[in-house]
């Protein structure tokens, strides 16, 4: 499962690290047990759910604020965007609803999560 939180600022170069890293980011044990295999590697499937709450600063005060986060049409053709690119790199998407108020259950098979964020990478090459 990808919660995916759509900043302001967003381009086509975030779209492409993240469908270049989401399907090849090897988190599935292997044989031996050890996280070496992607989803791809694994035929697997990624859901893909909007999530802006992930843009939400917590810093000052008892209420979020959202400033950083797109507005929603960005997000939504951001958040398709990346839905597609990640179909092309040959690995099935299911998404959610964009925008809609929804019930997602995460069964989470161990204490691993991962954060992945386009705006701190490094200069790197996903093949």
């Amino acid at each position: 499962m990808v919660l995916l939180g759509v900043a302001k600022g967003d381009a086509g170069a975030d779209v492409s690290y993240m469908a270049g890293k989401i399907p090849q980011l090897r988190i599935f044990p292997d044989e031996a047990g050890k996280m070496n295999r992607s989803v791809a590697e694994v035929q697997g499937a990624v859901l893909i759910v909007s999530q802006f709450t992930l843009l939400g600063d917590t810093h000052r005060g008892r209420r979020p604020g959202f400033d950083a986060a797109a507005p929603p049409d960005t997000a939504q053709r951001f958040y398709e965007s990346v839905a597609n690119a990640i179909r092309e790199h040959g690995v099935h998407v299911q998404t959610g609803k964009f925008g809609a108020n929804m019930v997602v259950t995460l069964e989470n098979d161990g204490p691993v999560t991962f954060v992945l964020d386009s705006h701190r990478r490094e200069s790197e090459t996903i093949e």
